[in-house]
């Protein structure tokens, strides 16, 4: 999920204290995820993913230009050029982003075909959540 103080996972699936490895990067990207996200089902044995993106996600609508001119602008040149070509892993969709991101890791070789992987939306506004189809 993102890194959205938001967003409270265990309140909107019920999840208790130690029954699930919340994994968070801005935007809630898997492609980011995915180091984390094998160390989970290699070395924990967890079988199950739940992709959640939510409303309002300043990673949104944004561009790797635009996240850059901002790096530039506050940290300089020098921080810029450390991080250089990084895919800041913005999305233009929320629903398609998280449909991609299923789809990237249901593809991916690094996760086991037995491992549910499964699309959410949460909504900031009320807490809720809605599954995303494919």
């Amino acid at each position: 999920t993102c890194m959205d103080c938001r967003i409270d996972p265990a309140s909107a699936f019920g999840i208790s204290l130690g029954d699930a490895h919340v994994i968070r990067n801005a935007g809630g990207s898997a492609r980011e995820a995915l180091r984390s996200l094998v160390v989970s089902q290699q070395l924990l044995q967890t079988n199950e993913v739940f992709v959640i993106k939510h409303t309002h996600c300043g990673m949104m609508g944004i561009t790797n230009e635009e996240i850059n001119d901002t790096v530039e602008q506050n940290l300089g040149q020098e921080a810029l050029a450390e991080l250089n070509g990084l895919d800041w892993l913005p999305f233009a969709d929320l629903e398609q982003g998280v449909r991609d991101d299923v789809k990237f890791l249901e593809e991916s070789k690094a996760v086991p075909d037995a491992v549910h992987v499964s699309g959410w939306v949460y909504d900031v506004e009320d807490g809720k959540v809605h599954s995303v189809g494919l």
